[in-house]
């Protein structure tokens, strides 16, 4: 509302500076007149195709009707024109002859005519821009909107893999350690008012997030074996950093799922650092390649790669190898913008 009324205001103050400005230009009357008379003109073309021929014929792709009237339009405001001139109250007359002969012919014609023309021109730009804008901003719109259904939909992704990996560790517990399964129940009821409620949003704050990997590091290592070597290095955070939620849950999860071997010695090193305007973050775990891997062990990986395209376009470097029976993911992404 506020952008409109200063559109008119605008408006409102060039047609008065461009009527105001043949009074301080020029000392001869008639002169005076003739170019109110030319910008009457153009006003009266423009302000019509502004509101009415543009909206209603030339985008509408009736590009000739628009011609046409146009063509009309103008021959009948210079017939218009020339009428009102050559009336001899428009001019002060001397012993009932002109001061001056109305000029004629080609020249005149001009005159009186390209300003009209222009007129229409600068209308018709101001409009197509306008209009180019407004698809401009709207294809913007349609395409924030699929992008958020789609982040939707990568997130909610997580969370069903995410429970059944950990519902899969609560019913192993059950029979063998009941206290433990109750544990892990208590634990697994915070991590889900996470999911259901700060994980909704955009962004959470970082301590958050490394709470909810805590909260599941716990969980995990309630059933596995004592031949796990685990370190994770998580930072204090005094800043008010904000972060894409379940971003950083993926590599704790693969790591735990295909990194422990049941009789091997494993090992799970986690460590997350951040700095100025970044974040640097790896999960380095044991590897074993002749233990079979579940199908769907890419499918953590695809989703966080298709979130962060989305989430930190060119902002981010993600990097997972293995060497040496051991399984290498790194992640570097700009916190702020």
């Amino acid at each position: 509302m506020k952008s409109k009324y200063l559109k008119i205001a605008l408006h409102l103050f060039l047609w008065v500076l461009l009527f105001i400005y043949p009074m301080a230009s020029l000392n001869d009357q008639y002169l005076i007149y003739r170019n109110w008379l030319s910008l009457v003109s153009i006003l009266v073309a423009f302000y019509l195709n502004y509101f009415v021929l543009v909206d209603q014929f030339f985008l509408k792709n009736k590009k000739l009707q628009f011609y046409i009237l146009n063509v009309i339009l103008t021959v009948a405001l210079f017939i218009l024109i020339g009428f009102v001139i050559g009336n001899p109250i428009f001019h002060p007359s001397l012993n009932g002859m002109p001061v001056r002969e109305i000029r004629s012919g080609a020249m005149t014609t001009v005159q009186v005519i390209l300003p009209i023309i222009l007129g229409i021109g600068m209308c018709v730009a101001l409009k197509v821009n306008a209009h180019l804008n407004r698809n401009k901003l709207l294809l913007q719109q349609i395409k924030q909107t699929q992008l958020n259904a789609e982040i939707k939909y990568l997130k909610y992704q997580v969370q069903p893999h995410f429970l059944f990996n950990t519902l899969n560790n609560i019913y192993a517990l059950v029979d063998t350690s009941p206290v433990k399964a109750k544990q892990s129940i208590h634990t697994m009821s915070k991590m889900m008012r996470y999911l259901l409620h700060d994980a909704s949003h955009n962004k959470v704050p970082v301590v958050k997030e490394i709470e909810f990997l805590e909260r599941y590091i716990d969980l995990m290592q309630l059933r596995v074996s004592s031949n796990l070597t685990l370190k994770k290095n998580f930072p204090i955070v005094n800043q008010p950093i904000k972060i894409a939620p379940l971003i950083l849950i993926t590599f704790i999860e693969n790591a735990f799922k295909h990194g422990i071997d049941a009789i091997k010695d494993s090992f799970i090193t986690i460590d997350l650092e951040i700095e100025k305007d970044h974040i640097k973050y790896s999960v380095i775990n044991s590897c074993f390649p002749e233990k079979e891997k579940n199908t769907d062990s890419g499918i953590g990986l695809e989703n966080l790669k298709k979130r962060l395209d989305i989430l930190y376009p060119n902002k981010f470097d993600l990097i997972t190898r293995e060497e040496n029976n051991t399984y290498i993911a790194q992640l570097t992404f700009k916190y702020k913008k």
